[in-house]
């Protein structure tokens, strides 16, 4: 809950607008020379030379993106700016700066709104971003967060969705299905506590799969990763609505078709054990679950010894020619045509 009711409350009302920035983002601190100005004039100033800008937005809403009866405010200002991070990292950029905006009802207190940029602060300071700019305003509706990420590649780095060609490898970073296995778990114990609120979970064995949808990890170690062993990517993208979801993204942007094999999907233990206590099929849920911010690539068939073995990554199909479509290929060596079941914000 957002609401301590022994917790002394500040009214963001004495503060006004411009006081609260002032308040929120006092300690936050530059860590890149291309920071020019930041926050405290009528925009930032940027100077990134001879490098290309990347630049992504999302728009987070209460009750439509997250849910505040099992979202720690912080964990939630942490997510938030993982999520954009997350878009940076999948054009094979690094991230350098976000802007932050904010829309909050009355009943967000001054502790709760530093509890939420605390989580910022945190993201921050781990993936070295400078906060530079931003909005505060009054809602009606809840909490609204809108959070801009900021990047810049070297011109040949960076991937976008298009480039895949025919008899690519398909590859992926770390596993899948968890962050939507955590929001089961966590929206049965919700369920639980209303039927009795005096009742107390024993989460331990979930801490993953929780873990994985609270506070999810943008995978900014990636880029370095391929730099290293020498692999440009010819595609790439990042897993936030679902692995058929993402696969049939590169297929249409670069026009190619893809078979993605069911046994090369990475799932972790207790994401399976999680799948088989809801009676939900594991497969289904790394297809379409969503929310693992992992990165979904091609490289060139050329590049095969360089990443086989990579214990980060993980070889699960190819592309073909467009005209073959985008196909699952079964345990059982059955051809599925892939769909994408993955998250829609407009679905009734």
């Amino acid at each position: 809950m957002i609401e301590d009711k022994n917790q002394e409350r500040t009214s963001l009302e004495k503060l006004g607008e411009f006081g609260l920035i002032d308040h929120l983002t006092k300690d936050f601190s530059i860590q890149h020379e291309s920071t020019l100005t930041g926050i405290g004039d009528d925009a930032a100033v940027l100077d990134f030379k001879d490098k290309k800008t990347v630049l992504s937005t999302d728009l987070l809403i209460e009750g439509v993106h997250f849910d505040l009866s099992y979202m720690p405010l912080k964990h939630l200002g942490y997510k938030a700016v993982i999520v954009n991070l997350s878009d940076i990292y999948a054009m094979n950029a690094t991230a350098t700066h976000i802007t932050v905006s904010i829309a909050v009802s009355n009943r967000f207190p001054l502790e709760a709104i530093e509890e939420l940029y605390a989580g910022i602060a945190l993201a921050c300071t781990k993936f070295k971003v400078d906060l530079i700019g931003g909005d505060t305003t009054s809602s009606t509706t809840g909490l609204l967060i809108s959070i801009t990420a900021i990047g810049a590649a070297n011109e040949t780095n960076i991937a976008y969705r298009k480039g895949a060609k025919p008899n690519d490898l398909l590859v992926v970073s770390g596993d899948l299905g968890g962050a939507y296995m955590g929001l089961q778990v966590l929206e049965r114990e919700k369920e639980v506590f209303k039927v009795n609120p005096n009742s107390q979970p024993d989460l331990e064995p979930y801490s993953y799969v929780i873990e994985r949808q609270l506070k999810p990890e943008a995978r900014n170690d990636i880029s370095g990763l391929l730099q290293e062993m020498g692999v440009q990517p010819t595609s790439m993208i990042d897993i936030s609505d679902g692995l058929s979801s993402e696969i049939l993204h590169l297929c249409k942007n670069s026009e190619v078709g893809c078979n993605l094999f069911e046994d090369k999907i990475p799932l972790d233990p207790t994401v399976i054990s999680a799948c088989e206590e809801f009676n939900i099929d594991s497969t289904m849920v790394a297809l379409s679950g969503g929310e693992d911010y992992e990165l979904l690539f091609t490289v060139a068939q050329a590049d095969f010894e360089k990443i086989k073995g990579n214990p980060n990554l993980s070889i699960i199909g190819h592309m073909t020619q467009a005209s073959e479509g985008a196909h699952l290929i079964t345990r059982g060596d059955t051809k599925i045509p892939l769909t994408a079941q993955g998250w829609n914000s407009f679905k009734a």
